[in-house]
């Protein structure tokens, strides 16, 4: 497969944005999203994406030119109204504003909605994190998990995310999918034509599959079964009650151009630590990190994941040929 440096592949994800009725601040905010995942090694949040939303774009499925709109709605409360873009340009405008008053305000939560795929979660409160801030951050998604015992996806795979600043290290980033497995990592099998373990998925019928396209149409098994079903729902009241947005049996696909726009929503704490446990939280940190990390055989949740951004950053990442193919027809034909 040929390699790409970081660097080109941003312009070449911002070429093709451009190229489908993007604005150029909506393409670079992207366009950012989508390597940093390539580059963490999340292939399926990173360009791959890129023919779908250029599609989608296209069609007006997501309004590439939107400029999303932000609420102070209170103290300590934020509206970002994503007007059926792009997620990425209305999580920014956000968390930019909440990371301005949260000194003032110890807390600050932050409401996105009408919104679309928001990507790696981890990212947005990685963001936080870098400024000495900790940060949770949750999104639901179109319907992919059924309730315990149903058969009807009313839930998406609701991933959810935590960052915190650490002492002469990266922060710590927790992000992990609601369902059993991560949705991208099934659309990509399914893509690619290879099988998906048992236990991920059930067919439409309800049956389990180690099909990747018949399990990515029917639905997905939660994290922790029955009680992990009951936290998936915790998630959809936050990111589609609390925000103003569509339940996911509401939401179209984030991976086709047809039907309107899906508006999901996410929403975002941002924490200043120092204003609830005082200056020692880096310390408190350190001295856990520091007893997970004396035991034999553990080690850091997003470990692997800074290795391969420390490596990506030297030698690129490596893209599909025909995935390449496909991201240069789309310049070359807007």
């Amino acid at each position: 497969m040929p390699r790409l440096s970081l660097e080109d592949l941003h312009a070449l994800a911002v070429a093709v944005l451009r190229a489908s009725k993007t604005s150029p601040a909506n393409a670079e905010s992207v366009a950012n999203a989508l390597v940093r995942a390539d580059a963490d090694n999340l292939p399926s949040h990173g360009v791959a994406r890129l023919p779908a939303f250029s599609a989608q774009a296209i069609a007006g499925k997501v309004d590439g030119f939107a400029e999303p709109k932000l609420t102070v709605t209170g103290d300590a409360t934020l509206r970002v109204d994503a007007r059926s873009g792009f997620a990425f340009p209305a999580v920014d405008l956000g968390l930019d504003r909440a990371a301005e008053i949260v000194g003032r305000t110890g807390v600050v939560a932050v409401a996105v909605g009408h919104s679309h795929n928001a990507g790696v979660m981890g990212h947005h409160a990685e963001r936080m994190a870098e400024k000495g801030l900790a940060a949770m951050a949750f999104t639901n998604s179109f319907g992919a998990i059924a309730p315990w015992g149903g058969s009807r996806p009313l839930y998406g795979t609701n991933p959810v995310a935590f960052s915190c600043p650490r002492k002469d290290s990266p922060p710590l980033v927790i992000d992990v999918s609601l369902s059993k497995v991560a949705r991208g990592k099934v659309k990509l099998a399914a893509d690619n034509g290879e099988p998906i373990p048992t236990g991920w998925c059930l067919d439409a019928k309800g049956r389990p599959t180690t099909d990747a396209k018949a399990g990515f149409s029917g639905s997905f098994l939660p994290m922790g079964d029955a009680r992990g079903a009951t936290l998936v729902l915790m998630v959809e009241l936050l990111c589609a009650a609390m925000t103003g947005s569509n339940f996911a049996f509401e939401a179209s696909s984030f991976y086709d151009a047809e039907g309107p726009p899906p508006h999901v929503g996410q929403l975002f704490i941002v924490f200043k630590p120092e204003c609830l446990g005082g200056d020692d939280f880096v310390e408190r940190v350190e001295e856990l990190m520091a007893a997970i990390l004396v035991q034999e055989g553990t080690r850091l949740p997003g470990s692997r994941r800074l290795e391969a951004r420390k490596k990506a950053r030297k030698a690129g990442v490596e893209v599909p040929d025909g995935l390449l193919k496909e991201l240069e027809g789309i310049v070359a034909a807007g």
